[in-house]
């Protein structure tokens, strides 16, 4: 009795100190990093009507409008400072452990394994993984897409329970798989990769011989109400996927996909990659040894594998979409298989590989964390701008943001700050449509222009009568190759303060004086 009382304090106390750690790493100085530019791009949608939402984000954003409308009305309720745009995603980044240790349980139900033993080995490695970390932390549909798959992996696997217990496809589970399909596909663009991860995982773990014909009904009937309700979000990626393939300027490496993989799935460097494939091949192991539980392991590396794979084909072949942040979802189904590698044998050699495998990914995880936590300042330092930039400001000056998307950020910092600088986005604010010119980054909103055009702002009667013209430029050999803004606002003027960090450039430009 004393045994078990002093087991279930230990057990009480560790959750709490899982808990502790969970929370210092997701929300640690997260309030003084400013929006970055993607961040800034949410917030700023977040301000504007529904109707700017889904009538003119739509023509431009590489993404459908729900995310931003989700985010629209949260800070309707919780207010627009950067505390509550960020509040959504602490929300969700908390949510997804206790979503994360009921999927790994009834896994562990399904495969035979000890339920709680997996789902707080889950829930360990859930609450220090660098990409769930980072994502907590972001203005961006990716906290809200992680904990829709994790809530979609636990539906799957209600669902398989369900199955082997022969009563073929539950309602409930079978409701809430085709609710998170259904978002996954509206979160993001990219959510169709998602989409068919989740589609494997069904099969593998609901389709077979026995289920009846009503079952069947059920299955198409409810995927089809998916497929129209995906329809509207289908025409805006057809429409949207055209330009991104011709003007992104985002490359595709192959050099950088194994670093990019370590952090969605345990760490970078050699050790927890070592570590990583021990605790994958010991999961794969367990699983093999009963019917369901195998089941399971192809429901599981389907949902850790088939995104980041397809993104990878599709980058190689067509355009780059293999960015790390649009995959941290897969970092869910990583942390289960992670926690059956390192504490699915009870006993024998491969319980002591696992566990020193499982101890070796945890703490270089927590390692990054860590020192991710000692850089404050965030992604782009914006803060840092408007502190460069205030002292230095003098009334009648002009500040251009070429191109006009980094208006989006530094407007914020200065908002946050409390500092009054107007800025211009040139050549219109976000968006800039049917203004003439090229899309660099792909998206139809941001432009950048042909030099008679750059010459005829630089020369109009407001900048040429400002003493000093401010110059913030984002990307500047993307944007204004050969620094053509640059030199046309360079004549007569010449540099007296310059700040860059990349990809901010920030310069100063002074008339010479007459004498």
């Amino acid at each position: 009795m004393e045994r078990a009382r002093l087991l279930r304090t230990i057990g009480i106390l560790g959750a709490f100190g899982l808990l502790a750690l969970a929370l210092y790493f997701r929300f640690h100085a997260s309030l003084v990093e400013p929006f970055w530019l993607d961040e800034a791009y949410s917030a700023y949608a977040a301000g504007k009507g529904f109707g700017f939402l889904w009538h003119v984000v739509a023509t431009y954003e590489t993404h459908p409008p729900f995310y931003y409308s989700l985010l629209r009305c949260w800070t309707l309720l919780f207010g627009d400072s950067l505390a509550g745009h960020r509040s959504l995603g602490y929300v969700a980044g908390v949510a997804v452990l206790p979503v994360i240790w009921l999927g790994a349980r009834d896994s562990g139900r399904l495969a035979g394994l000890d339920p709680r033993r997996i789902a707080w080995g889950a829930t360990a490695f859930a609450a220090v993984s660098i990409a769930l970390v980072a994502m907590t932390r972001e203005v961006r549909p990716y906290p809200v897409m992680i904990l829709v798959y994790a809530g979609t992996l636990w539906a799957l696997v209600r669902l398989g329970i369900a199955a082997e217990r022969g009563r073929g496809v539950a309602g409930r589970p079978f409701a809430g798989y085709l609710v998170g399909l259904a978002l996954m596909l509206w979160l993001h663009n990219l959510g169709v990769l998602y989409a068919a991860a989740i589609g494997l995982a069904f099969a593998a773990l609901v389709l077979r011989a026995r289920l009846s014909r009503r079952d069947w009904v059920r299955i198409v009937s409810g995927h089809l109400l998916v497929l129209l309700a995906w329809l509207p979000a289908l025409a805006i990626l057809a429409d949207q996927a055209p330009t991104w393939v011709r003007a992104t300027w985002l490359t595709f490496s192959w050099a950088t996909v194994p670093g990019k993989l370590a952090i969605l799935y345990a760490a970078p460097g050699f050790a927890p990659g070592v570590a990583l494939f021990v605790l994958a091949g010991l999961a794969i192991w367990r699983l093999m040894e009963r019917a369901p539980a195998r089941r399971l392991a192809a429901a599981l590396f389907a949902l850790a594998l088939v995104p980041p794979g397809l993104s990878i084909a599709l980058s190689a072949m067509v355009a780059p979409v293999f960015i790390m942040r649009t995959m941290t979802p897969v970092a869910v189904p990583a942390m289960l298989l992670l926690s059956i590698g390192t504490i699915g044998w009870a006993a024998g050699w491969r319980r002591h590989v696992g566990l020193t495998a499982g101890l070796v990914v945890a703490f270089h995880m927590i390692l990054v964390d860590v020192r991710e936590r000692q850089h404050v300042g965030g992604q782009q330092d914006w803060y840092g701008v408007v502190r460069f930039l205030a002292p230095r400001w003098q009334p009648g000056d002009v500040l251009l943001a070429y191109p006009n998307e980094g208006a989006l950020p530094l407007v914020f910092a200065l908002r946050d700050r409390g500092v009054t600088i107007p800025v211009r986005p040139v050549p219109t604010p976000v968006p800039s449509i049917g203004v003439g010119g090229w899309y660099p980054t792909g998206s139809r909103g941001v432009v950048s222009l042909p030099r008679d055009r750059l010459r005829a702002i630089a020369r109009e009667p407001a900048v040429q009568a400002a003493r000093t013209v401010w110059l913030l430029r984002l990307g500047p050999r993307a944007y204004d190759k050969g620094d053509m803004f640059l030199r046309e606002l360079s004549v007569g003027r010449r540099p007296v303060a310059r700040l860059y960090w990349n990809p901010i450039n920030l310069i100063a430009l002074r008339r010479a004086e007459k004498s």
